[in-house]
């Protein structure tokens, strides 16, 4: 199995393009929660060991990694909260919250690495979109993980908040047990009105 690598990176640095962002989002696909982005920009000398796609490691190395990346590179986390996803849609507003993580950093970037096949509207910075760039690229796949863990952390203290939909377990997927738990306890307010599953229990309850 193929491993993120360097190239992309290498191929930017021979341009001279010295600063090269990986920029990754999480939380497409659930029913509620935010949506969140990473962009993290690698030390090519101090490289954090172990980088790989998020989806693709256990929690707990993704958590040592998370504090690693943090420690060794430049990052910002930036989200687009429900209310943003419901009003620009789900695309646009993982876009958003991308643009804003690249915004945060320490400094600008000279050219982006973005996972998926589409570049947000807006970018005035040298980019490029990757397709499945987590498992391609060292830069995108930090971001990935930066993300993810993120997410996890905010669904985690939701589920603290709202229990008995699991959101500590399925991070705010469809699952079998968040759907029964939507029609027993309801819609919360950080649930995705404009999602199908959702838009239905409140349709029926009107």
């Amino acid at each position: 199995m193929t491993k993120p690598n360097f190239e992309l990176e290498q191929a930017a640095l021979s341009r001279d393009a010295f600063r090269i962002a990986g920029v990754d989002e999480v939380g497409r696909g659930p029913l509620c929660g935010p949506v969140t982005a990473a962009a993290v920009i690698l030390n090519p000398d101090d490289i954090p060991e172990g980088l790989n796609d998020s989806k693709k490691m256990t929690a707990k190395k993704r958590d040592a990694l998370y504090d690693e990346i943090l420690a060794k590179a430049d990052c910002c986390i930036a989200h687009a909260t429900v209310q943003e996803i419901d009003e620009i849609n789900i695309l646009r507003a993982s876009h958003l919250a991308m643009t804003r993580a690249i915004a945060g950093l320490t400094k600008a970037p000279d050219h982006i690495l973005i996972d998926g096949n589409m570049i947000p509207r807006g970018l005035t910075t040298s980019a490029q979109a990757v397709v499945k760039g987590d498992g391609r690229s060292l830069s995108i796949a930090a971001a990935s993980i930066i993300a993810k863990v993120t997410r996890d952390r905010i669904m985690g203290d939701l589920a603290i908040e709202f229990p008995g939909y699991g959101w500590e377990k399925n991070a705010g997927y469809g699952t079998k047990q968040h759907l029964e738990a939507l029609r027993a306890l309801g819609v919360t307010p950080h649930h995705r009105r404009s999602f199908k599953p959702i838009h239905n229990i409140l349709y029926q309850e009107k």
